[in-house]
């Protein structure tokens, strides 16, 4: 388990997150969901131990994320970034490769070529990352953060992925894609926290919804209780239109996974 409890970060007089508690369990997946400056990156930058906060504290399985080495850390989770600047012109092997170094694998290449596969980027190994067009990057760098937790659950200690926005990128087949693998490696025991604007898909794959507004929690559960008209009209200020066509001539997508 995963605790956050009463998280408060401010930055130039202003409050990003007011009070926050969050718990990832084992076995589901979390999703946030929210307006742009909601707090979102915020609170999973103080998660995954990327940021400290002014005031509150978060737990790894009981013991506090302050007291844990970032080695340490990079074993217990894997973060997928909103966005990623190289400086260097690395292959998508060598990116993959190293998430399989931070996890202390004793055969990084090979498990960066795996976690490439998994991506369905085989045959990608030797490519430039500069070269690649954005959604490849993407799921390169996913790639990266499943070499680094290869697996849901280690010595009975569950692990972690975190993703910022992991669709943002991509097309709708590697949408489901991408959320379908987050959503296994839950099912296996591990737990998942991701970040989304699309509320379909949140829906589609979300254990347990968090809405976060102006840096507070405004509303969590199953998505069939905080997906509804007067949370969207509150948190987007639209009219929500749950379960219903908004006209009779507009396409409603929906995309489905596979596993169903």
């Amino acid at each position: 388990m995963i605790r956050a409890d009463n998280i408060t970060v401010s930055r130039s007089g202003r409050k990003l997150l007011d009070t926050v508690g969050v718990t990832l369990e084992a076995g589901l997946f979390t999703v946030i969901v929210g307006p742009n400056g909601a707090g979102k990156s915020t609170l999973m930058k103080v998660l995954s131990g990327e940021l400290l906060p002014d005031a509150g504290e978060v737990s790894y399985y009981g013991v506090s994320a302050g007291l844990c080495q970032p080695a340490e850390l990079a074993k217990r989770r894997a973060v997928l970034p909103q966005a990623t600047q190289l400086a260097f012109p690395f292959t998508a092997l060598e990116i993959a490769r190293m998430g399989a170094v931070a996890q202390g694998a004793l055969n990084p290449t090979e498990e960066g070529r795996k976690a490439l596969s998994r991506v369905g980027l085989r045959g990608f190994e030797s490519r430039p990352y500069p070269s690649l067009s954005g959604g490849e990057q993407q799921r390169v760098q996913f790639a990266r953060a499943l070499a680094q937790v290869p697996k849901p659950v280690v010595d009975g200690v569950p692990r972690a992925l975190f993703l910022d926005e992991p669709t943002a990128s991509l097309d709708l087949g590697h949408q489901i894609s991408v959320l379908e693998t987050a959503r296994d490696f839950a099912s296996g025991g591990g737990m998942v926290l991701a970040i989304l604007h699309d509320l379909n898909l949140a829906a589609e794959f979300a254990d347990h919804l968090v809405v976060l507004n102006n840096g507070r929690v405004v509303a969590e559960g199953p998505c069939a209780e905080t997906v509804n008209d007067g949370i969207i009209a509150s948190v987007y200020g639209i009219a929500g239109a749950v379960g219903r066509l908004p006209a009779g001539h507009i396409p409603y997508v929906l995309p489905q996974s596979r596993h169903r």
